[in-house]
């Protein structure tokens, strides 16, 4: 009974110790000694203890996987709504296009963005001087604090009214609200070039909280004339990202065609481990022309119609 009472003593030691080997080699040597109720509790526990072990074991793999930050980014993680992973063909496939204004209204959303573009271009200097890394990733870093606006602004507003009239809201809220994570997305990836000073930072406050009213007030307006305005913002934006691509190949930025592509992009498109920041443009590029489309498409639109395009689609 006393080397009964040893042995379990020294298998409570090993328990304790998650040492589930130590356990089972004291069990075999027990000998007639070890009585057979203590067997089986002492069994009993080092099986919990196995199989506790093995769930540790996963959660601390699935927490690698879901809590690993990116460097100097957002938390990595699969937590993100649907989007559209381009395949190489598509990439290289986008060209620039032009939805021509027909009706009133959507000749004012096209001369609009052209004015914004004009003054945008002379504020950041792209009209004049030499292209150099820093004016391009500041001009997509300002271009990406704006182009985030319109999918919430207007996913906002249906959400409210289907929640007012209790209607449905015919699928568009979510298409809306992927666009808009999609350009935050862009300029999440452009901040691991670089980080803005506070009076850029206070450019982009004074721009947001202009155009976050003046875009809410023109959705509750008229979605038609909002959603033709984005559609030419992105034809724009379309044109920008083929002109950076051409000063990756041949210009100042030509060092992006070998500079590794930012982790948080490898993640969110889910790039190959050994992707460059010109694969990172393209995929960019690749966006913009799909949300160029979307818009245009929703614009010609019934506000009560279904949305064609499904989620991540």
């Amino acid at each position: 009974m006393q080397r009964s009472a040893v042995l379990l003593d020294l298998c409570k030691s090993c328990a304790a110790r998650n040492n589930v080997n130590m356990l089972a080699r004291l069990l075999a040597n027990g000998g007639p000694a070890y009585r057979v109720p203590r067997l089986i509790s002492v069994r009993h526990l080092s099986v919990n203890i196995a199989d506790k072990k093995e769930r540790t074991e996963r959660q601390t793999e699935r927490a690698d996987v879901a809590i690993k930050p990116a460097v100097g980014a957002e938390v990595k993680s699969d937590i993100r709504l649907p989007h559209p992973i381009w395949k190489e063909d598509q990439l290289h496939s986008i060209t620039i296009t032009h939805k021509e204004p027909k009706q009133f209204s959507d000749k004012m959303a096209y001369y609009s963005v052209q004015a914004m573009r004009t003054g945008f271009d002379v504020f950041s200097g792209y009209k004049f001087g030499k292209m150099t890394e820093g004016k391009w990733i500041k001009r997509i870093i300002f271009l990406e604090t704006v182009a985030g606006v319109p999918g919430m602004v207007a996913a906002m507003v249906r959400h409210l009214n289907s929640l007012r009239k209790m209607k449905t809201d015919h699928g568009w809220i979510h298409t809306l609200l992927e666009e808009a994570e999609n350009e935050r997305m862009h300029l999440m990836v452009a901040l691991q070039l670089r980080q803005p000073g506070a009076l850029f930072r206070g450019a982009v406050l004074f721009a947001q909280g202009i155009f976050v009213n003046v875009f809410s007030i023109a959705y509750l307006i008229s979605p038609h004339f909002c959603h033709r305005f984005v559609g030419y913002l992105e034809e724009e934006a379309v044109k920008t990202y083929s002109k950076c691509l051409q000063h990756i190949d041949h210009g100042c930025i030509s060092h992006w065609q070998t500079q590794k592509a930012p982790d948080i992009a490898v993640s969110y498109w889910k790039m190959a481990p050994n992707s460059t920041l010109k694969d990172v443009i393209l995929m960019i590029r690749a966006d913009e022309a799909h949300h160029r489309e979307v818009n245009h498409d929703f614009s010609e639109l019934k506000t009560d119609e279904d949305n064609p395009y499904m989620p991540g689609k």
